[in-house]
């Protein structure tokens, strides 16, 4: 492989109203089509081969636009899922803020130690997506550039894996919808690139909006 290309699914209808999604599947939003429509404009058409993304729907239908302008195939993988926040799930930031403790500051300063109720702890999520982009960089070994299509915390999970930092740390780095960072694994060349976005309103990463 020559560049792994990670790009956050599109604005949801549960980010745009900083909704716990998780695992749920929720669409993109009117702007989240039109991110994806930026990000497709600006990936090289020529060297792109394949196209891999999580199988929940935010991710798989930003990754269909892509596909769809390139004409290049799909995969789903299941591994790229986001992880699993529990209990969390289609409630909003305010709601978990407003419980005793103020669970939600605690996650954002530790997601280990803070791991929502049910939810899926980090280091398995690190395991099962540094797996699928292994494999995934196993599947082309001839110099070709591949894009991933997932989420917001798988991204985090794994630059942490690459950069060699603790997984209580992961939310110190901002993801945005529809952003791109740029891997030559295990090496990262560029985080959260969101030039292409210019003039479209972009959103926040993973913590202030919900993975």
């Amino acid at each position: 492989m020559r560049t792994l290309i990670l790009a956050r699914h599109g604005q949801s209808l549960a980010n745009a109203v900083r909704r716990f999604q998780g695992t749920q599947d929720f669409p993109l939003s009117d702007l989240g089509r039109r991110q994806a429509a930026a990000l497709s404009a600006t990936i090289p058409r020529r060297s792109l081969a394949h196209i891999y993304a999580s199988p929940l729907e935010r991710a798989r239908s930003t990754a269909e636009v892509v596909a769809g302008d390139h004409g290049v195939p799909l995969t789903l993988v299941d591994d790229l899922r986001e992880l699993s926040l529990g209990e969390w799930e289609g409630r909003t930031v305010d709601e978990i803020r407003a419980l005793p403790g103020d669970p939600y500051t605690c996650w954002v300063r530790d997601p280990v130690a803070g791991c929502p109720p049910g939810g899926e702890p980090l280091h398995r999520v690190q395991e099962r997506v540094v797996r699928a982009i292994e494999a995934i960089a196993g599947a082309h070994p001839n110099g070709a550039d591949v894009l991933v299509v997932c989420h917001g915390g798988v991204i985090s999970a794994y630059l942490a894996h690459c950069l060699g930092l603790g997984l209580s740390s992961i939310w110190r780095m901002s993801v945005s919808n529809c952003s791109l960072t740029r891997v030559v694994p295990p090496r990262v060349l560029s985080m959260n690139d969101i030039g292409h976005l210019a003039g479209i309103e972009v959103g926040s990463g993973a913590p202030s909006l919900g993975p």
